[in-house]
């Protein structure tokens, strides 16, 4: 298994897996592949970038994350409520990686914004890791 696919593990079992979050999006809200019928209010895993960040003496990688909170009618005040737990459960956390170790994981923005197709909103989340 390579480093991304263990963070991308690691995230999205701490992210279902936690009982208020799942509270704010319901069983089966958080999603790491394209879904027809989007689920609402749900958090997806969109992207997964990776590049090499090795010094002279360790392998390592850098990772860029991008998340999605989607809602439905709830609006931006969901988008604002599950996008903070989402922060609180990513920022900054240790989680344990199949055969790699997260050295860091920090968010780093999110742009909240309306989706006029699905009459709700999306807010867009960023995160970057670094693995060894």
């Amino acid at each position: 298994m390579s480093a991304a696919a263990s963070l991308q593990k690691a995230i999205y079992e701490r992210l279902a897996g936690d009982v208020a979050l799942t509270a704010l999006i319901g069983d089966g809200g958080v999603r790491d592949y394209l879904q027809t019928g989007a689920h609402r209010p749900g958090v997806r895993i969109v992207s997964l970038e990776s590049r090499d960040a090795s010094t002279a003496s360790e392998a390592g990688e850098e990772h860029l994350l991008t998340l999605e909170v989607l809602t439905g009618e709830g609006g931006n005040r969901a988008a604002q409520e599950i996008s903070a737990r989402v922060r609180v459960l990513l920022d900054d956390a240790d989680l344990e990686l199949d055969g790699f170790v997260l050295v860091s994981l920090f968010h780093r923005r999110t742009r909240i914004g309306r989706d006029a197709k699905a009459k709700g909103h999306v807010a867009e989340m960023m995160f970057r890791a670094v693995t060894e």
